[in-house]
């Protein structure tokens, strides 16, 4: 009688099995992949990465605001710095779950299938993510994130140490890079160039060096001293996602389909103007309306009331060039990286010329915006009102670097913060007592889920406000 229950037991058992096994192969769908396949994931990390940086509620409705390259004619309270814990959720949550989910399941990938190139690039694409977001919000998960099997509430690492964290890892990236290896597809920036991914992961390095010289100026100048020139992106060599036509055209050309309600900022429109700088027709369309000034910026921070007041058509909206399906969403650019050469140098950290790599960068950012003309060039670099001022480093390429990031919010407000130039006026109607907004604050889904954690990284850095000042920000 046992022997005859155990072997009903064990027919039971394997039925069961069976009918289980009938029911996962039942739940398969036969026009899907079972196992990720990285080329797939790492175009779809790039393009929802690289959406979310030139996007409408990162971008547009945030960091552009405050580093003043755009402002609001319409529903104007976040040109206002009027947000709410919900304002900066979205860029949060994109990056988080699709950009870094689907990199750090390359990163898997390579490790178990022997494919260290697949992990060298999303190693250093997801180093570039991760320093978007200390840059927008300070401290950030970053050592426990996208490991839910282990840190269901990840702990936030301070922003000091995802610096650090991000140089290593990016030093860790070049060295993994194998040639003789297999090598990668679904990449959307260089095509899988690896040379090319090497020098923008050093070119990285080199930000983020810059980043903390601050406030670490002997491992800001390691950091650069390790790196050689000819390892950092050149002429032709900016990292950038190059879009398509619909369903795949640039963000910003996207939103201006059906919207109408910015204009081009006030103060970067009289700063153009002021150095007859050739990018201004680049930058701003003319009025639709004939107005004696032709391009005419909005100030930022007005009333609703009162913005609408200026006319939509006898204020310069944001320029074809940006707004067209096609223009490229820049990741890190040949006039970025000059310009941060120009900076190391200033500060005494390598040897090279900055005057000379200032003028190169400057040359680089308006071969970017289509200005190539010798004559026009020249002339620019010519006026005294753009020539290096050795004796204020951070105001002249505090001032010319805002220009050339025109667009990338997210980068030109953390250098606006960094060099502290130019200097920009506060909304007009601010809510912040005359004060600029100095960072994001954290999405309220972190109180709400990760409370314990998010009340240690206010408890480190300061309340969770748009005055508070991050780690790197010194002055």
């Amino acid at each position: 009688m046992k022997i005859k229950n155990i072997f009903l037991a064990l027919l039971a058992t394997a039925a069961l099995t069976s009918c289980v096994q009938d029911l996962l192969d039942t739940n398969k769908n036969p026009n899907e992949a079972q196992i990720a396949q990285p080329d797939y994931l790492l175009t779809n990390a790039i393009k929802s990465s690289v959406d979310t940086y030139w996007g409408t509620t990162n971008n547009l409705d945030g960091t552009l605001l405050f580093a003043q390259h755009v402002a609001k004619i319409q529903y104007t309270e976040i040109d206002r710095y009027i947000a709410s814990n919900t304002t900066f959720e979205s860029p949060w949550k994109s990056f988080y779950s699709q950009g870094l989910r689907d990199l750090a399941e390359i990163i898997k990938i390579g490790e178990t299938e022997n494919q260290p190139n697949y992990k060298a690039v999303a190693t250093i694409f997801r180093s570039w993510v991760f320093l978007l977001l200390t840059d927008a919000y300070g401290d950030i998960p970053y050592s426990q994130a996208i490991n839910i099997n282990e840190y269901i509430t990840p702990a936030y690492d301070a922003q000091k140490d995802v610096y650090h964290g991000l140089l290593n890892d990016l030093k860790t990236a070049v060295a993994l890079i194998d040639p003789t290896k297999k090598a990668i597809s679904g990449d959307v920036i260089y095509s899988g160039n690896l040379t090319k991914w090497k020098k923008f992961a050093n070119s990285l390095r080199y930000r983020i060096a810059l980043r903390i010289a601050d406030k670490e100026p002997e491992v800001a100048k390691q950091a650069i001293a390790e790196i050689p020139v000819a390892d950092l992106i050149g002429d032709g060599e900016t990292a950038q996602l190059v879009y398509l036509t619909s369903p795949n055209q640039n963000p910003i050309a996207l939103f201006f389909e059906t919207r109408d309600d910015y204009r081009v900022s006030k103060s970067i429109v009289e700063t153009l103007k002021s150095l007859n700088d050739p990018r201004l027709p680049v930058f701003a369309n003319k009025t639709e309306t004939a107005t004696p000034e032709i391009y005419i910026g909005v100030p930022n921070g007005l009333t609703t009331s009162a913005a609408s007041a200026l006319g939509f058509s006898k204020t310069s909206k944001i320029g074809t060039y940006f707004t067209s399906p096609q223009t490229p969403g820049v990741i890190l650019s040949t006039a970025e990286v000059l310009f941060g050469r120009a900076e190391a140098a200033a500060r005494g950290f390598t040897t090279e010329n900055a005057e000379t790599l200032y003028n190169q960068a400057i040359k680089a950012s308006l071969k970017q915006f289509g200005i190539t003309s010798d004559d026009v060039v020249n002339a620019y670099l010519a006026q005294p009102s753009v020539k290096y001022n050795s004796a204020n480093y951070k105001q002249s390429i505090g001032v010319q670097k805002w220009i050339a990031l025109f667009g990338q919010g997210l980068e030109a407000f953390a250098e606006w913060r960094r060099l502290d130039y130019p200097q920009l006026p506060p909304a007009v109607a601010g809510t912040l007592d005359g004060k600029i907004p100095v960072r994001y604050i954290y999405p309220g889904s972190e109180q709400s889920l990760n409370l314990k954690n998010y009340k240690a990284a206010v408890a480190r850095q300061g309340a969770d406000a748009l005055t508070i000042k991050l780690w790197f920000d010194v002055n």
